[in-house]
């Protein structure tokens, strides 16, 4: 009985406590820009396009990835398209590859489509893949974890022989001239 004269009387006043329209259409449409001036230590995650000018140490992994001139990278650099005007050093895995004239890579190149233009640098192996960003997400949790060896600290129990307890001691045959 008063809930509902409450509900009429909020409901009339015209304010309303809608969440906000969600902005996932505009996400993807508009690329992240990181200016030159900027300096980033991590790594940076993106299902859309990124444009980057300034210096990054970390890895970067993205939808759609241009690196400009003035840019450099060291990490980790994993998109489906990817555009190198600048400096990466370390690995590229990607499927469309494309290298400027002033891109210098120093670091394996893993590609489905590899394009370089002359006076391109690239110091490093090339090897095509036709899932080129897959495959290194795939080995990367494929490889087993190795756990240190258990040792036991506690001396054996009462009554059970220290397995220890049969080996003899080395003999050191020693020449000794004193």
């Amino acid at each position: 009985m008063f809930n509902k004269a409450k509900e009429t009387s909020s409901s009339d006043s015209g304010a309303s406590f809608a969440p906000p329209p969600k902005r996932t259409a505009m996400k993807s449409k508009a690329p992240s820009i990181l200016s030159s001036d900027l300096v980033l230590t991590g790594s940076i995650v993106s299902d859309g396009e990124i444009q980057l000018d300034g210096q990054v140490d970390g890895d970067v992994r993205a939808g759609s990835l241009i690196i400009g001139e003035d840019a450099s990278v060291s990490g980790e650099v994993s998109a489906e398209t990817v555009v190198i005007r600048g400096k990466v050093t370390g690995s590229v895995r990607a499927r469309q590859v494309q290298l400027a004239s002033t891109a210098r890579i120093e670091g394996d190149i893993v590609h489905a489509t590899l394009s370089v233009e002359a006076g391109a640098y690239f110091d490093g192996h090339c090897r095509h893949s036709s899932d080129p960003v897959q495959t290194g997400d795939a080995t990367k949790s494929a490889k087993p974890k190795v756990d240190a060896p258990k040792t036991d600290s506690k001396p054996p129990a009462p009554g059970k022989p220290d397995p220890l307890d049969s080996l003899e001691p080395p003999v050191a045959a020693s020449k000794s001239g004193f």
